[in-house]
């Protein structure tokens, strides 16, 4: 394989457009773009997750860094118009874990407060930031054409990273914090 970057400052963009895979130049600020962002901002979060120490409970953490090149292929995707890496095979694999570490936890009663354990809390800033991926491609996908196994990918992804914050919290003995509602009195006076 040839070099990728040869160049890092190529000051290219400094007219506020960036390059796609097929050469062709669109805004910075363009949907593609942010969409292609919190992609790389969740394969970031899922680096992190991946470099906290987890309990020796539960599986490994290799099929994160499976995930991590998954989430590549779709950035690389997004990069290149009409593109597609991803197979719904990926999809399914992330539906079979999902049910694999869901099978070891009781039924949740209540919202569950992000926290436990350090390495649950990255993990559920990981779901977050992949929510906010999905969103960004669907609204990217209400402009462009986006591979709907990509949608569903995302979608799969941040109920696996729920579920692993789940199960990590309660391996790592931190517990698991569910919100507690609370009536509050409704004012009987002008506000």
């Amino acid at each position: 394989m040839g070099k990728r970057l040869s160049k890092i400052v190529t000051r290219t963009g400094d007219d506020g457009t960036t390059g796609l895979g097929d050469g062709t130049r669109i805004g910075k600020d363009a949907a593609r773009i942010e969409a292609m962002g919190s992609v790389d901002e969740l394969n970031c979060a899922l680096g992190e997750l991946r470099a906290r120490p987890w309990p020796r409970k539960l599986a490994s953490q290799a099929r994160l860094l499976e995930i991590q090149q998954e989430l590549f292929d779709l950035g690389g995707e997004l990069a290149v118009p009409g593109f597609t890496l991803l197979q719904q095979a990926c999809v399914e694999r992330l539906e079979a874990q999902i049910e694999q570490l869901n099978t070891a936890l009781p039924a949740l009663r209540e919202f569950v407060l992000p926290g436990g354990s350090p390495a649950a809390a990255a993990c559920h800033t990981a779901r977050t930031i992949c929510r906010r991926a999905e969103r960004r491609c669907w609204t990217l996908a209400r402009l462009e054409p986006v591979s709907p196994t990509s949608l569903r990918y995302l979608n799969r992804l941040s109920d696996l990273l729920f579920v692993l914050a789940r199960a990590l919290a309660r391996a790592g003995g931190g517990g698991e914090l569910q919100w507690r509602y609370r009536r509050r009195p409704r004012s009987s006076g002008n506000s």
